[in-house]
């Protein structure tokens, strides 16, 4: 049986989305604010494309990031050492200037009697960096979520980022990185589960 899909992709389709006059007539604006005339013929089409740009930069408010923890599997063979997932990479943009965060995640929990499939992981940090945030909120949100979901012995998620706002704007120091972190349960109260997890994830 092939599994195969002709119809058009979801990217495609956000390509065809209407864009609303008044957010277009909102990017002309910010264009003329900053100095150019958004009736040039290399601007004409701009508008529209930001618009699309930030549907699908901040696709993470239509979605409920827990959905990928609903499905369990409790066959694991005994299993019940630490399952770590790193180097996640991700793309969120910062609530204050809307500039980009870029940057990595390593998320890690330790299971009670059920893991979840490891790109669910994945899935639950990009549903959470989709939106307008701050890395802090952010690197709390995915703990939190999976803490809730699964109910697992321990979580620790860190962070590292660069964030524009501060290397391409204000102070503009490139090549700096911010590293958040958030552990709970068994990785927040025993120093020796929380130095191997950190360990493992190479901090």
């Amino acid at each position: 049986m092939s599994c195969d899909f002709d119809g058009p992709d979801e990217d495609e389709l956000r390509g065809k989305l209407p864009v609303p006059e008044d957010v277009q007539e909102a990017i002309r604006t910010l264009i003329r604010w900053s100095g150019d005339d958004p009736t040039r013929e290399g601007l004409l089409d701009t508008p529209k494309r930001v618009a699309r740009a930030w549907k699908e930069y901040c696709m993470g408010y239509e979605e409920d990031p827990a959905v990928h923890l609903s499905r369990v599997f409790e066959e694991v063979g005994g299993y019940d050492e630490i399952v770590l997932l790193k180097d996640i990479p991700f793309q969120s943009h910062c609530e204050h200037h809307m500039a980009p965060i870029i940057g990595k995640a390593a998320i890690a929990y330790l299971p009670t009697n059920h893991v979840v499939g490891i790109s669910k992981l994945a899935r639950v940090l990009h549903g959470y960096a989709r939106r307008l945030q701050i890395q802090e909120r952010l690197t709390a949100e995915v703990a939190d979520c999976i803490w809730n979901h699964l109910h697992p012995k321990g979580v620790a998620v860190v962070i590292e980022a660069s964030h524009a706002c501060m290397t391409a704007r204000g102070v503009r120091t490139p090549g700096v990185s911010m590293i958040t972190s958030h552990v709970m349960g068994t990785f927040r109260k025993d120093d020796r589960s929380r130095k191997e997890v950190l360990g493992l994830m190479g901090y």
